[in-house]
């Protein structure tokens, strides 16, 4: 079974760039079993951010689009989502956080085209202003 672990610093100041980990076990990255997301709760409002496709394919949520990119060479860059499959880990980077980001982030893992979905714990970060 997939299992998967998300870690991060907890606390962070406002303006600052957020890093959060999720340690994958019990499958692949490499594989082409799971699509991996980043989901965010904040207050009652379950957020989705992004998800890399089985494919390695990125997607966005739209009403993040005008804060996010995947190109690292943008200024406006303000998060990223990407994997290492040597480490079995994603990773989600946001910057420019503001203190409306504080919430608890989720990584998350589904097996394709189906309602099957694996959780893990969550991180919580609050975001200082």
């Amino acid at each position: 079974q997939v299992q998967l672990q998300e870690s991060g610093p907890g606390l962070v100041e406002s303006s600052q760039t957020l890093s959060l980990t999720c340690t994958v076990s019990g499958a692949s990255l490499s594989g082409s079993d799971y699509d991996w997301s980043w989901i965010r709760q904040v207050g009652i409002r379950q957020q989705w951010l992004a998800t890399i496709l089985q494919d390695g394919e990125l997607r966005i949520n739209t009403p993040f689009q005008s804060r996010l990119t995947i190109s690292k060479d943008t200024s406006k860059d303000r998060f990223t989502i990407s994997r290492d499959n040597a480490k079995n880990t994603v990773y989600l980077q946001m910057d420019s956080l503001k203190p409306e980001d504080t919430g608890v982030y989720y990584c998350a893992a589904q097996v394709p085209n189906s309602d099957l979905w694996y959780w893990g714990q969550g991180t919580l970060v609050i975001v200082s202003s």
